[in-house]
């Protein structure tokens, strides 16, 4: 075996012609890329060509893959997209966070054309979302709100206290009792107006 070299996800590793995709990569246009951060293995099989393949070793960052719900926090928003920083995969933590897009097509299953991303989110809330792609080195995972589970889980008020979802669409400072709209995540049937 030669020596490992690391390598970071999105990364172009090499032509399919010189080598065969193995596990935590992927082919695209003709060349194989990392689908995840770790260790670059090269392995002489059977075949002609050699198996290249990521393996990520066991002290290394969990990634955020497709399909996995994480749990973020809104940075920036305009009237595109929401940028937002990764902190948890399902219920594990990152060791550092990475960077994501929740565009606005992306926000609501619905009446994707009548989404504002300011009704939507707001800087500093607390979201849950779903993975929709992977980002490559200079870019963002692309995520998802679009099911009735996925969006604001947390939101403080302009007066700084915790808001209550009252709706799929709002939540309610429970000091000042201003409403403000959010994409809500499920409401919990406690929180609901009676």
């Amino acid at each position: 075996r030669q020596p490992l070299s690391l390598c970071v996800a999105g990364e172009r590793l090499c032509s399919t012609e010189e080598a065969t995709a193995g596990s935590g990569t992927y082919t695209r246009h003709g060349f194989i890329f990392s689908s995840l951060a770790g260790c670059l293995e090269r392995r002489n099989e059977e075949s002609e060509l050699p198996v290249v393949s990521v393996v990520r070793d066991s002290e290394s960052q969990l990634l955020p893959n497709v399909g996995a719900v994480v749990t973020c926090k809104v940075c920036s928003i305009n009237s595109r997209f929401a940028k937002v920083h990764i902190l948890y995969v399902g219920s594990t933590p990152l060791k550092s966070t990475f960077r994501g897009t929740i565009r606005r097509e992306d926000i609501r299953a619905t009446e994707k054309d009548k989404v504002e991303v300011y009704k939507s989110f707001r800087p500093s809330d607390i979201v849950l979302a779903k993975v929709i792609s992977l980002g490559d080195v200079q870019s963002n995972y692309l995520l998802s709100t679009a099911e009735n589970e996925l969006g604001v889980v947390v939101a403080r008020s302009e007066a700084g206290v915790q808001m209550v979802p009252i709706s799929w669409c709002e939540m309610q400072c429970p000091r000042t009792h201003t409403k403000e709209f959010r994409k809500v995540a499920r409401v919990q049937p406690q929180f609901l107006q009676t």
